[in-house]
């Protein structure tokens, strides 16, 4: 009697969907799913480490989201749908890489327009240095009216300093 009434237990729990095939914790999922789970969990920040991912933090926090994240490839999500349940529970800072928009932007854009900005104070710097008596050919330069250096075209303060400097 005791068996029939386990057998028919067992039957009507099987029935319900009491007994489902659950993936154990830890345990890899198939080669393709487990392959696209450690992709999304590279993009992802640790909450504990902060400077490594997901996928390469030690910290059981990172093994947890792991978990999480290859319940969801198990589930069918697709990756953007788990970068945003991250991003949702977590905070943008969560993304490795941030997103290109917004505030963001200033992260990507920024450093490219500081070296501009940079190389054209430069080029500025170096344009005016050379003044008109270094410029070739130009109307106040002493190659341009004939005169060799050393005439009267020098100034009266630098014949002065190299009087002084000749003694």
């Amino acid at each position: 009697m005791s068996t029939t009434l386990v057998a028919l237990q067992l039957a009507a729990a099987l029935a319900l969907g009491q007994f489902t095939t659950q993936r154990l914790e830890g345990e890899p999922l198939p080669p393709a799913q487990e392959a696209r789970a450690q992709a999304i969990a590279k993009e992802l920040r640790c909450a504990v480490c902060q400077g490594l991912s997901v996928a390469d933090s030690p910290s059981s926090m990172a093994r947890a989201q792991l978990e999480r994240v290859r319940e969801m490839v198990a589930e069918g999500k697709s990756d953007q749908e788990v970068r945003d349940y991250f991003v949702a529970r977590y905070g943008g800072w969560v993304l490795l890489e941030p997103e290109a928009e917004g505030v963001n932007l200033l992260v990507w854009v920024g450093p490219v327009v500081l070296v501009a900005v940079g190389l054209m104070l430069i080029l500025r710097q170096l344009g005016t240095r050379r003044g008109p008596e270094d410029a070739p050919g130009e109307a106040g330069s002493p190659t341009a009216t004939g005169s060799a250096p050393g005439e009267d075209t020098e100034d009266e303060y630098l014949r002065a300093v190299r009087a002084e400097t000749d003694r």
